[in-house]
């Protein structure tokens, strides 16, 4: 998901720089959005790991 962030990021700098407002604000816009989407499951992905490593070593205590 960041590899289409990036993607669409560069295509607005080119456009930007080409002149092509509306495309540029466009995937600017996509690039933000692709963002954020994948700093929330990111978030996600960490909270769950660290959920996950916390209940092993719950179940590794109560084992002993």
């Amino acid at each position: 998901m960041l590899y289409w962030a990036m993607i669409f990021f560069i295509f607005s700098m080119v456009a930007a720089i080409l002149g092509f407002g509306g495309i540029a604000a466009a995937s600017a816009g996509m690039a933000q959005i692709l963002f954020f989407i994948f700093l929330a499951l990111f978030a996600l992905s960490m909270i769950s790991h660290f959920v996950r490593k916390a209940d092993s070593a719950v179940n590794r205590n109560l084992r002993h």
